[in-house]
């Protein structure tokens, strides 16, 4: 058996000499005590040397990786035929296996022999002094160093973190710079602050202008539009700033030279910033746009990192200040953090914005990892997931007009005061209720119990049907005792005319003693009538001012207080 050890220097191959030493796996370690009991186990047989050190480090790369170098392969089949070979990685073994056909091995005595090969490394290999390895290992070291760095996958998150760090220091120092001119030149033009508003064109006018005497006599067409030209020239004339040095307006045109500078290096800065964005994260970009994309990667650190977190993460990312300010003080959490500059979110109404910020999250964490983990370079999916979030969107803002317009999904909820109602008719299924007029009868109540109690009216709502019955035969006898009074009243009424025509009740006619006699006893009954009245008012009066009955309690309460 054959045992495979690389080095720093090249590739060694023992003899394993007594292999029933192998089964012994914790005596093993003993026998390389020294360097006379290694070699009585393994010895040397063949020793590959690699010529420099880019060969060293290519070979190197191809082991970490599991696979086997041209010259490796080229000094296994020189000396490895018919034998078989112990090897230090499992997966590097398969290969050599199909690629060179030759057996191999892999498992604890085997390692445990490799063990005893590093220790007495220098001692088994003739030729090879500790003095002559250590320089060898560390110079392969920082090769393989300089190399991982060099291809590193997230070598260009790099340029993006740096590109959109200066891009916003940019803006703050234009911004810095711009107000200074504002206020350095406004102390000679004052109205021009107001006149133009972007900074880069008053930069630019100011440059061009320098006095505000030579406003009258320059063309500012390639600079401002007709209205606003026409405006300055105005103003020029009788504006209220005071008089500056030739030598003041030098520096003021430096400064101005210097923002318009910094603007053009800006929009380059910009267009560097997009196609590196388009060109690394394609999906993320078609989401959120290269400048909120750019942020995000810079807060994760790299593309890579920002793939590990999930839609949550990355929904608050940057806004950790507020999540840990409200988790502390027990109030409502953010719903958005760098996302909220999306476009998605701007077009979305304020109600919207936090349901819009979710669904972009996820669908934002999605494309991150396409894009840090995926093979496809191209922005399909992100365009997709778009296309989505723009269709929720519309949703969203047509949830309210779908309701009231009957367009929503689902079956329509039928109300509590339809259910008396047949579907697609307006008939009823039940009788309709009326109302009961004997409830409201006041007869034989008193004026200070006319109010009724809780308790009374709670006994009514319980009546039995057959209190319900007895109700309605009661009105119906009173509705007969009103027909009989009213025949009775005509009755009368026929009398009477029959009286005054001078007719008797059998229709013949009366003598005028007779009708006296008849007048003066009408007179007499309508007096007692009247009489009679009288009396029944009276007695109503006098009971409607007698005192409400006292309860016994409050007359033993009112005898003790007197006493």
């Amino acid at each position: 058996m054959l045992v495979l050890h690389e080095t720093a220097a090249g590739f060694a191959l023992f003899k394993v000499i007594d292999e029933s030493k192998l089964s012994q796996i914790e005596d093993l370690g003993k026998e390389f005590a020294t360097a006379d009991s290694a070699r009585k186990i393994v010895s040397l047989k063949a020793f590959n040397k690699f010529e420099n050190t880019s060969d060293a480090l290519s070979a190197t790369t191809l082991l970490i990786e599991s696979k086997p170098s041209k010259g490796l392969r080229k000094f296994l089949k020189a000396h490895c035929q018919g034998d078989t070979l112990a090897v230090a990685d499992s997966k590097l073994g398969n290969a050599i296996k199909e690629k060179l056909k030759i057996d191999c091995i892999h498992n604890n005595a085997v390692m445990e022999l490799l063990r005893g090969v590093r220790s007495q490394l220098t001692e088994l290999i003739s030729g090879l002094g500790a003095q002559d390895l250590a320089p060898m290992s560390l110079g392969l070291s920082h090769s393989l160093s300089r190399y991982k760095l060099k291809f590193s996958a997230d070598k260009v998150d790099t340029m993006i973190v740096q590109a959109i760090g200066l891009l916003d220091d940019l803006d703050k120092e234009l911004n810095t710079y711009a107000m200074r001119v504002r206020e350095w030149y406004g102390w000679h033009f004052p109205e021009l602050a107001k006149i133009i508003q972007d900074n880069i064109l008053y930069a630019k006018s100011v440059k061009l202008m320098g006095n505000r005497v030579n406003a009258a006599t320059l063309d500012f067409s390639e600079i401002l539009p007709e209205e606003v030209e026409a405006e300055v020239k105005e103003a020029s004339v009788i504006s209220m700033g005071t008089e500056v040095s030739d030598l003041d307006l030098i520096n003021i045109k430096e400064l101005c030279d210097q923002v318009l500078s910094l603007s053009e290096y800006r929009a380059q800065l910009y267009d560097y910033l997009k196609s590196r964005m388009n060109t690394i994260a394609p999906n993320l970009t078609a989401l959120v746009g290269e400048l909120v994309g750019a942020r995000l990667i810079a807060h994760g650190g790299s593309l890579i990192n920002l793939a590990k977190q999930p839609g949550s993460t990355v929904q608050i990312l940057g806004a950790e200040k507020a999540l840990f300010r409200a988790l502390k003080t027990k109030h409502a959490t953010p719903k958005y953090g760098l996302i909220y500059h999306a476009s998605l979110i701007g077009q979305a109404a304020p109600k919207h914005k936090g349901k819009i910020s979710r669904s972009l999250a996820a669908k934002t964490a999605l494309a991150i990892r396409c894009d840090a983990l995926g093979d496809t370079p191209d922005n399909t999916m992100g365009l997709e997931n778009r296309a989505k979030l723009e269709a929720r969107l519309r949703n969203l803002e047509g949830k309210e007009l779908g309701r009231s317009a009957g367009s929503t999904k689902g079956k329509p909820q039928i109300e509590v005061y339809d259910k008396d109602h047949k579907k697609g008719a307006g008939a009823l299924i039940t009788p309709a209720k009326t109302y009961n007029p004997a409830a409201d009868s006041i007869l034989g109540k008193k004026n200070g119990n006319l109010m009724m109690s809780i308790e009374n009216e709670a006994e009514e709502t319980k009546k039995t049907k057959k209190d319900k019955k007895k109700d309605s035969a009661v009105e119906d006898d009173v509705a007969n005792g009103n027909e009989d009074e009213k025949s009775a009243k005509k009755e009368k009424k026929k009398k009477k005319q029959k009286a005054e025509n001078g007719v008797d009740e059998n229709g013949e006619e009366m003598t005028k003693k007779e009708k006296k006699k008849k007048k003066k006893k009408q007179a007499e009954n309508e007096d007692d009538v009247e009489a009679g009245e009288n009396e029944k008012k009276k007695k109503r009066k006098h009971a409607d001012d007698s005192p409400e009955p006292v309860s016994e309690k409050k007359k033993k309460k009112k005898k003790s207080s007197n006493e």
